[in-house]
C-alpha cells in the first residue's frame, strides 16, 4: 500500500485555504480553496510552478503579463516569477511545485 499523509487545511489569506495533498522532496501537489474577491498576494519563489484550474474562474499577474482563466484551463509560472492572482468566481487551483516546498510543510 502506498505512503498516505494526511496534511491540515490551512488559511494563508482571508478567503483561502491551502491544503497539501501530496509530497515528497522533489515534488509538491497542493489545493487552493478561493472565495470570490479573494486575492493571492503577490510573491515570487525559486519553485517551478504549475497550476490547474479545477473551477472558478481567476485573474492571474505573471510579472507584467495578466490573464484570465476557468475550469480546465493550466499554465506554469517559472522559478523566481513574481505572480498573484485575483478570484472571478469562488473555486479551486490544484498547484504543483518542484522542488517541494517545505514552507508548506
Amino acid at each position: 500500500m502506498p505512503y498516505v499523509r494526511k496534511f491540515p487545511t490551512v488559511s494563508p489569506d482571508p478567503g483561502i485555504d491551502r491544503q497539501v495533498l501530496s509530497d515528497s522532496e522533489g515534488l509538491m501537489v497542493v489545493s487552493f480553496s478561493f472565495a470570490e474577491g479573494a486575492v493571492g498576494t503577490r510573491h515570487s519563489h525559486p519553485h517551478t510552478q504549475s497550476t490547474y484550474v479545477e473551477s472558478g474562474r481567476f485573474r492571474f499577474e505573471i510579472g507584467e503579463e495578466a490573464f484570465e482563466v476557468g475550469p480546465g484551463d493550466s499554465f506554469v509560472i517559472p522559478s523566481n516569477a513574481e505572480h498573484g492572482c485575483r478570484c472571478l468566481e469562488a473555486g479551486r487551483l490544484i498547484d504543483t511545485f518542484t522542488p517541494r516546498r517545505d514552507d508548506f510543510l
